[in-house]
């Protein structure tokens, strides 16, 4: 028996195995436990392990690369064609990976090392406890507009909505005790989110290719520092639209008999990179009257033209071919269109 390809389903605790020879038809089907699961590949000859590109596969993709395996990633949407109709299980997910990742034309995904996934953790918690403050102060707001209380938006607002509260006699007392509540918790994730922006903020200064990344306009720290840890090798994107279009960030295509028609963005790959672009070139949108470059001309043209929202879309999408752009020539953006080499403007 010679087994030339494992596609490997994960779970928490249970772990499918489908290997194949090199005519493709299947050797092994087996179910192993996770403290089997290296036990398993120590004694199995070196060959290609397959996995989706999800939960721990980074992980397994390590220790199983030490144990002399081939180990590649692919993306789920790739394997969901493959697997049958009517017959969702863990051995039919796991021939499937095999069968997808044996198609010629097929893109694997490029495996994270531990560094990347700490970034990208700090990220992640970040992320999480913004979303969990905006909650808290949507929550607060609401219960001071039932008693006729409002103030301006901003989340530094909510200090003077806590006073303007505690100043008004005819909440009751109950209410405030609410909306203190939620203002306290608000605080201490204001303090959570400030520990980690401080952390992804020193990588953004450390790392050469988020420096890089931060000279382009709507593209701050935290953004750059993002692309960066995510993106661990930038010439797997031949062009740059094919950076835009990881990022979902060109139309739907719904062409036919030689009639295009494009639609909303794809809204594809990176949620976290395409939503702080579209943040970003929402505030360069602002600015648009002072940005005096050529993307500024061009921004400000299509203003003229088109809705605010497709324009900052439109804007975001251009911002990721500039940034596909400064990472593959390793220079920094200069706003005429042209780049500088690191070196000179570090000096």
């Amino acid at each position: 028996m010679s087994i030339c390809m494992i596609g490997l389903d994960t779970a928490k605790t249970v772990f499918q195995i489908h290997g194949v020879d090199e005519a493709g038809k299947a050797e092994i089907r087996r179910k192993l436990r996770r403290n089997d699961l290296i036990a398993f590949f120590e004694k199995q000859a070196a060959c290609t392990v397959v996995m989706e590109a999800c939960g721990a596969a980074h992980h397994w993709t390590r220790m199983l690369t030490g144990l002399g395996h081939s180990v590649k990633l692919i993306a789920p949407e790739a394997v969901k064609p493959f697997v049958k109709k009517g017959k969702k299980n863990d051995a039919v997910d796991a021939a499937a990976i095999c069968e997808a990742a044996s198609r010629p034309d097929v893109k694997f995904v490029p495996a994270k090392s531990v560094e990347q996934q700490g970034i990208l953790a700090l990220h992640a918690a970040r992320s999480l406890l913004v979303k969990q403050q905006t909650m808290l102060a949507n929550a607060m707001r609401g219960l001071a507009t039932e008693f006729g209380l409002t103030v301006p938006k901003g989340i530094h607002k909510l200090d003077e909505l806590m006073a303007v509260v505690d100043a008004d006699e005819i909440i009751p007392k109950r209410a405030k005790q609410a909306i203190a509540g939620l203002h306290d918790c608000c605080n201490n994730l204001s303090d959570g989110v400030e520990t980690f922006e401080t952390e992804i903020v020193a990588h953004a200064r450390r790392d050469e290719t988020a420096r890089r990344l931060a000279t382009i306009p709507g593209i701050g720290p935290i953004t750059a520092s993002l692309i960066a840890a995510t993106v661990g090798d930038i010439n797997l994107f031949k062009t740059a639209r094919q950076f835009a279009a990881w990022l979902g960030l060109v139309p739907r295509q719904s062409s036919t008999g030689g009639k295009t028609r494009l639609g909303r963005i794809t809204k594809t790959g990176n949620r976290e990179i395409r939503k702080l672009l579209v943040l970003g070139a929402t505030s360069m949108v602002y600015r648009a009257d002072g940005w005096n470059s050529a993307v500024g001309a061009w921004l400000r043209s299509v203003l003229e033209r088109r809705p605010v929202r497709l324009v900052t879309v439109a804007l975001a999408n251009k911002m990721a071919r500039i940034a596909w752009a400064v990472m593959t020539r390793k220079e920094v953006y200069r706003p005429k269109g042209g780049v500088a080499a690191v070196a000179q403007a570090a000096a």
